[in-house]
């Protein structure tokens, strides 16, 4: 983190700001011993900490087993990150000065009471937690370790989950990391176990899945079965995000779920070029982590990663059915869970996925396939973006479409695209077949002339798929209308985004009909949560009637 926003990062209160934070502590002024803790690595719902006197030193795990010292927080400063707005395990400890500390607690709730209330100092609290976060992401010293061989299938699965979640962590590779090497050792994990994964708090897990991992980490809430929300949505693309800050702000009780990680499809955008305020552009992952963090300022709780599997529309009330028997209830239920990869007809490809076959391109896959030689199928604009990023870092980079650009790309990544040197276009061909193993991954891939049958082979390590989506609304269906391809249908009431179960809504791309730009999206979640009090307003109206 460059110096120049240092003083954002750890900002120094003035009295007035000072007094303005007591006003929502959650407790009184406390006194700590000197060396003594206030909070430890992974406590759950660890306060923010406004230094009165004294200081507090905070500090993280440097590898497996040290510790290094983040920042010494002084009179007029607070302690936190972007865990305290939600209450997640903390991600690194407090403990007094040589002089002791005198504090006030301001736990999740009344931090959130400050942000909403104080334009002024919640702004400055708001960016230093922020701030905090991305710099413990960028030095890689904090969080969780992943212990194993970088670019393996497994690795990149639990990297890709803590990159896209805005998670710190740090790889130490297998192969020469002598502290990770040690540990494997002296654990006796075997080859198939790996990799090994240190959790923040101390537990070791071997090749865990990721909802082990968010387990591990804390970073699911626990979700009362009997509670009733009024609004539950389904997906935390844009789509969904736009609806909780939305609903959130408006003081209504939300909740958001989603079975991989914030962003969809958006999310894995290296840059989006065209959304309206960022003439420079911003990466999708950078623009769902504000509103991830805007969320979670209004109260809203997002539940990352729990999959939906189904919707229960016979009873008062709409109930999702979700893994590990979770169940959550609403008075209005937001489909917003977008639409998932689509997947050429091509044998063998289910194998090299994670193995030299993405969906996306992010800085994770970027590194790995550096100075080589790969192939994106794909003419859109999400294929587009992925090109204009991934070419600056590879050798070669052969772009295959079944039509001209101009048919489908916007002009601009088409004239961006032209001046990139190492791109070679292939106009109208196919993937045809895939070669390798599991173990090795990707190695050769045949691509298919459709004009004339002309059969390619080109050796390859990493192919991208960017060929589009199909709507991710099974788990909804018999209880909603969708039409033949399984889009969601909207508009047969009185409300247009309401669709044929009352109190079911859908917006964005998995709604039939939507207009498939990130724009789109986020005006749907807006324009829904005005459709959604109107909706409880007539309720209302009839119970008064009654």
């Amino acid at each position: 983190m460059s110096d120049t926003r240092e003083h954002q990062r750890f900002p120094v209160l003035t009295p007035a700001q000072v007094e303005t934070t007591r006003r929502f502590a959650s407790g009184p002024e406390t006194r700590f011993a000197p060396g003594e803790t206030l909070y430890a690595i992974g406590d759950h719902g660890a306060p923010a900490w406004l230094v009165v006197d004294g200081s507090i030193e905070v500090v993280r795990r440097d590898g497996l087993s040290r510790e290094a010292t983040i920042t010494v927080h002084q009179a007029g400063q607070f302690s936190g990150e972007v865990n305290q707005l939600a209450g997640r395990p903390s991600i690194a400890a407090g403990r007094a000065g040589p002089d002791g500390c005198t504090a006030l607690p301001l736990d999740p709730a009344h931090l959130r009471a400050l942000m909403v209330g104080s334009a002024d100092v919640g702004e400055i609290v708001m960016r230093a937690l922020i701030l905090r976060r991305v710099s413990l992401i960028e030095e890689g010293g904090a969080g969780t370790i992943l212990i194993g061989t970088p670019g393996s299938p497994d690795m990149v699965r639990l990297q890709d989950f803590l990159g896209r979640s805005g998670l710190p962590n740090r790889v130490l590779d297998l192969r020469s990391d002598e502290e990770g090497r040690e540990l494997v050792e002296r654990t006796g994990v075997l080859p198939e176990e790996l990799p090994l994964v240190v959790c923040p708090a101390g537990p070791v897990l071997k090749r865990p899945s990721v909802e082990e991992l968010a387990a591990c980490l804390g970073v699911v809430p626990d979700i009362d079965p009997e509670r009733l929300f009024d609004v539950a949505i389904v997906g935390a693309g844009p789509a969904g995000l736009a609806t909780a800050v939305y609903a959130a702000s408006e003081g209504l009780s939300v909740v958001v779920l989603d079975g991989r990680a914030m962003g969809g499809q958006a999310g894995a955008s290296s840059r989006i070029e065209n959304y309206l305020g960022f003439p420079t552009g911003i990466s999708g992952q950078a623009l769902a982590g504000r509103a991830f963090n805007q969320a979670l300022k209004f109260g809203a709780e997002i539940a990352i990663p729990v999959t939906v599997e189904g919707l229960d529309c016979d009873g008062s009330v709409p109930t999702l059915l979700c893994a590990d028997e979770r169940r959550v209830k609403a008075r209005a239920v937001v489909i917003a869970s977008g639409a998932r990869y689509r997947r050429p007809d091509v044998p063998r490809l289910s194998e090299f996925e994670g193995a030299g076959i993405s969906y996306w391109v992010s800085a994770i896959e970027a590194r790995l396939c550096a100075g080589e030689e790969v192939v994106l199928v794909g003419g859109g604009n999400s294929a587009g973006q992925a090109v204009a990023f991934l070419a600056p870092q590879v050798r070669k980079l052969h772009l295959v479409v079944r039509r001209e650009l101009e048919a489908t790309m916007s002009r601009y990544l088409i004239d961006r695209i032209a001046a990139l040197p190492n791109v070679e276009i292939h106009v109208g061909c196919e993937v045809a077949g895939l070669e390798g193993d599991r173990q090795t991954g990707l190695t050769a891939a045949t691509f298919r002339d459709r004009r004339d049958g002309t059969l390619t082979r080109r050796e390859v390590r990493h192919m991208f798929l960017f060929i589009g989506a199909d709507p991710n609304a099974d788990w909804a269906q018999g209880c909603v209308d969708t039409d033949a391809k399984g889009f969601v249908v909207t508009g047969g009431g009185s409300l247009p985004l309401e669709t044929s179960r009352a109190g079911v809504f859908a917006i964005g791309d998995v709604r039939a009909g939507s207009t498939k730009r990130v724009a789109a999206a986020v005006g749907e979640g807006a324009a829904v949560v005005a459709q959604i009090h109107s909706m409880f307003a007539e309720q209302l109206a009839r119970e008064t009637r009654a």
